[in-house]
């Protein structure tokens, strides 16, 4: 996201003032977080046009969130996550400002909705604004913010997978393997997260995300479809079916259509 001058030294002065109290390696961070894309990230799924939090319990029917759509596997004992989605070009949503970023993110996660102490994520996210694109890929440990992956360029119509694992409630990696370039990054949780994984939840999502304390602008993003959609339980593989379908609904309005099947979830924008 782009910001003004004005609002990253705001953004420092906060960080600043908020140091003395933490350690140097939290301090560090916030000074990171505010010299990076304006503290983004992912939150729970929130129920829609509110900051009350989803809490899905395993309905065959359709949910609705303001930033949430995609699948959530409701069980337990889950470690890994994969899927793998080829990039979209986003589109400016009907009344679009060209002045204005629009921005989607697709990602596969741990936990999130039934446990809401932490996320072990990591995804792509896609921006227009006027005729630019942009693309960004990162990881993220909720409720810390999320932080961008380098050396791993992104373009429209690569191949992405994209896998979190949990070695522990407090430990992990997110991997993210571009197939189409043969670029891979990965990033290693070692401990000393903000929070503990309760392993109840599998999801591929595309999120209207978060960014300096509201919800960015939705941009049209096409259709996202997360094949070879996997996550393991103990030794065993499972595929996304039998999860719970969320769609994004802002201001009265459905945004996105998801559906599900034995090894792929789909999430369109309508």
């Amino acid at each position: 996201m782009k910001f003004s001058a004005t609002i990253l030294s705001a953004a420092l002065l906060t960080a600043s003032a908020i140091a003395a109290p933490l350690t140097e390696r939290r301090a560090a961070r916030n000074v990171a977080r505010a010299e990076g894309r304006a503290n983004r990230i992912t939150r729970p799924p929130y129920k829609p046009d509110t900051r009350e939090l989803l809490s899905l319990n395993k309905t065959s029917h359709e949910e609705y969130s303001s930033n949430w759509a995609g699948a959530v596997l409701i069980g337990t004992g889950y470690t890994s996550v994969t899927g793998q989605f080829t990039v979209p070009t986003p589109k400016l949503p009907s009344g679009a400002s060209s002045t204005t970023q629009y921005c989607a993110s697709a990602w596969v996660g741990i936990d999130g909705d039934t446990c809401s102490t932490a996320i072990l994520q990591t995804g792509v996210d896609f921006c227009i604004q006027g005729s630019k694109v942009t693309y960004d890929a990162w990881y993220e440990w909720y409720p810390d913010y999320a932080y961008d992956f380098s050396g791993i360029p992104i373009s429209a119509g690569d191949v992405i997978k994209v896998t979190v694992t949990a070695t522990s409630k407090t430990a992990g990696s997110a991997v993210i393997n571009n197939l189409t370039t043969g670029k891979s990054v990965t990033h290693t949780f070692t401990g000393g997260v903000d929070g503990s994984l309760c392993e109840y939840n599998a999801e591929w999502i595309v999120e209207d995300f978060e960014s300096g304390g509201s919800l960015v602008p939705f941009s049209n993003f096409g259709t996202v479809t997360f094949s070879n959609a996997q996550a393991k339980s103990g030794s065993t593989t499972v595929g996304p079916s039998g999860s719970t379908l969320i769609d994004i609904k802002q201001s009265s309005q459905v945004l996105t259509s998801s559906s599900v099947t034995s090894n792929s979830v789909t999430v369109s924008y309508v």
